[in-house]
C-alpha cells in the first residue's frame, strides 16, 4: 500500500523520515474516516531506480532515478512501514514516499540496496560514462514527452479553428441560396439615368405589359418663395441662349 509522498527538508536521517512517516499515517487515517482505500502499487527495482506502477494498468505513477535517491530505512517501531527519500527532477525538493507492506518490507529495502550496489560497480566499470548517458536519456526522454503533449495541444486549436471557420462559411452562404444580381450604381449608390423606358423593353413574367407611365402634369407648381422650379423636360427651345440649350439637350 502507498501512502503517498511529502515534502521534508533534509535528504536523509531517521528523524526526518519518521516525522514524514508520522504526517502520512495521520492523512491516511483522515481518508479512512471518508470512506477512502489506501491504494496498492507495484514497486519496478533495478539499477535504474525504483517505478511506482498500477497493478492493474503497469501505468507509471512515479518514476524515480536511483541517482536521486539519497535514504532509505524501514520504519523501527512499526515493522510494516518502508520509506526512502528521493530529489523531485523538476522542483529539486526532497520527498519522501512511505509504503505500507505486511510481509515484503525486509526484503523491498534489501532489493533497493543491492540495486545501489550494482549500479556503484557498474559506475565503477564503466568510470562514470554509464551515469551520464542514463541522466543525457532521462532528459530526451522527458523533453519528447514535452514536445509529445505540445504537439497534440497544437492539433486541438488547429482542429477547433477548421471548425469554426467551417461553421462560419455555412452561415455565410446557406445551400441553395441565390443572392439576387443587384444593378449596377455609379459611386454615390445611385442608379445611372437611362433614357430608355425599361416599360418598353420587356413584358412582365405573364406576358402583360405593365401599366403606362402617367404624363407628366402640365400645371405649374410654385415653391414657396413664388417661383417656377426649373424642370428641363418642359422647356422650349427659345427659352435659353444655344449654349445653354444643348446642355439642356444633353441632361436630356
Amino acid at each position: 500500500q502507498f501512502l503517498g509522498s511529502t515534502e521534508v527538508e533534509q535528504p536523509k536521517g531517521t528523524e526526518v523520515v519518521r516525522d514524514a512517516v508520522r504526517k502520512l499515517k495521520f492523512a491516511r487515517h483522515i481518508k479512512k474516516s471518508e470512506g477512502q482505500k489506501t491504494p496498492k502499487v507495484e514497486l519496478q527495482i533495478s539499477i535504474y531506480g525504483v517505478k511506482i506502477l498500477d497493478p492493474k494498468t503497469k501505468e507509471v505513477q512515479h518514476n524515480c532515478q536511483l541517482h536521486r535517491i539519497s535514504f532509505c530505512a524501514d520504519d523501527k517501531t512499526d515493522k510494516r512501514i518502508f520509506t526512502f527519500i528521493c530529489k523531485d527532477s523538476e522542483s529539486n525538493k526532497h520527498l519522501c514516499y512511505v509504503f505500507d507492506s505486511e510481509k515484503c518490507v525486509k526484503e523491498i529495502t534489501l532489493t533497493i540496496g543491492q540495486a545501489f550496489d550494482l549500479a556503484y560497480r557498474k559506475f565503477l566499470e564503466s568510470g562514470g560514462k554509464d551515469v551520464e548517458t542514463r541522466k543525457q536519456i532521462a532528459g530526451l526522454q522527458k523533453r519528447i514527452q514535452e514536445l509529445e503533449t505540445e504537439n497534440t495541444e497544437l492539433k486541438n486549436k488547429v482542429q477547433d479553428l477548421e471548425n469554426q471557420l467551417r461553421i462560419t462559411q455555412v452561415h455565410a452562404s446557406p445551400a441553395g441560396s441565390v443572392t439576387p444580381k443587384s444593378p449596377s450604381t455609379d459611386i454615390f449608390d445611385m442608379v445611372p439615368f437611362s433614357p430608355i423606358s425599361p416599360q418598353s423593353s420587356t413584358p412582365t413574367r405573364n406576358g402583360t405589359q405593365p401599366p403606362p407611365v402617367p404624363s407628366r402634369s402640365t400645371e405649374i407648381k410654385r415653391d414657396l418663395f413664388g417661383a417656377e422650379p426649373f424642370d428641363p423636360f418642359s422647356c422650349g427651345a427659345g427659352d435659353f441662349p444655344p449654349d445653354i440649350q444643348s446642355k439642356l439637350d444633353e441632361m436630356q
